[in-house]
């Protein structure tokens, strides 16, 4: 008997779950649960001020390419301007950062994830939306905190403060 072999998976322009996290929109277009955990893909759309605040994680690698538009990503080691064509990879091990869209208009970034599971934090934590279209960011007050920290910790995470990087 022939071994089956896998097939490719496709995902066409309008497939895959939107969502809205901290204002961005994020598709996810490939999960650990289709890679065997090997990897996750998410198709994020940034729109002007948006972008995460300070975070790390020890366990994964977060790699970003810059399709359209540029973001600021600030680290322990520095800021760096990502324009269209860039590529930024987040190696694993901790490092405290983040990015921000500080222009008029949309980035668009195709994140890469090694291993799989930041998508997961991504739909526990993200609300539904359509394709291009955008919800502000949720308070980030006390309860709004007490609520996500333990979600934050359950996917190797740490959050810090929006002025931590300066």
């Amino acid at each position: 008997m022939e071994n089956a072999k896998p097939a490719p998976i496709t995902k066409g322009p309008q497939d895959g779950e939107n969502l809205s996290v901290v204002g961005d929109t994020y598709r996810i277009l490939i999960t650990g649960k289709e890679t065997g955990g090997a990897f996750a893909a998410i198709d994020m759309l940034i729109p002007p001020g948006g972008g995460p605040g300070p975070h790390s994680h020890a366990s994964f690698q977060e790699s970003f390419y810059v399709i359209d538009g540029e973001i600021e990503v600030k680290s322990e080691a520095g800021t760096y301007t990502a324009k269209k064509g860039a590529f930024v990879s987040i190696p694993k091990g901790g490092i405290v950062h983040c990015f921000k869209n500080k222009t008029d208009q949309v980035a668009h970034l195709l994140c890469v994830v090694v291993p799989s599971g930041l998508e997961g934090f991504f739909e526990e934590i993200g609300r539904p939306v359509a394709i291009g279209s955008f919800l502000p960011p949720p308070p980030m007050d006390e309860g709004a905190m007490k609520k996500i920290l333990p979600i934050v910790e359950k996917y190797g995470q740490k959050l810090f403060p929006p002025d931590y990087l300066g």
